[in-house]
């Protein structure tokens, strides 16, 4: 499991997505095992977790990025942002019993400011008709 984090931890700048990846892990976990009866996670909630491990590994904030709910840049397609809207909202009041510390992270995470969203690149110009 922890594997999967070595791309997030090899550059501090990334703490913060480090902790989102893994509160997004456990809160779909916490949801198949409930509803799907699957160990460690079935095949959609698995889709569901990879699905949001690329669009967290490529968001354009990088670690200011505010919660997805938050977020201006809506990243997810519609079902996928569904499917991990009714994860969170099954799974987000019992974080605080199971994990504490994940749980009160997440909800301080709420309070951030939302950042500006990053210029576009140089050489990176939009098409002229």
């Amino acid at each position: 499991m922890a594997d999967q984090y070595i791309e997030f931890t090899t550059d501090k700048q990334f703490v913060r997505r480090v902790r989102e990846l893994k509160t997004i892990e456990v809160m779909i976990d916490m949801y198949c095992a409930a509803h799907h009866s699957a160990a460690p996670r079935c095949a959609q909630c698995a889709e569901l977790f990879a699905y949001a491990q690329r669009r967290l590994q490529r968001c354009v904030f990088g670690d200011a990025k505010p919660n997805c709910a938050k977020c201006v840049v809506h990243c997810y397609n519609d079902e996928m942002r569904e499917r991990v809207r009714v994860v969170m909202r099954w799974a987000g009041p019992r974080m605080l019993l199971r994990h504490p510390v994940l749980g009160v992270r997440h909800l301080l995470a709420d309070r951030r400011p939302i950042p500006v969203l990053p210029a576009k690149r140089p050489g990176k110009t939009a098409p002229t008709d």
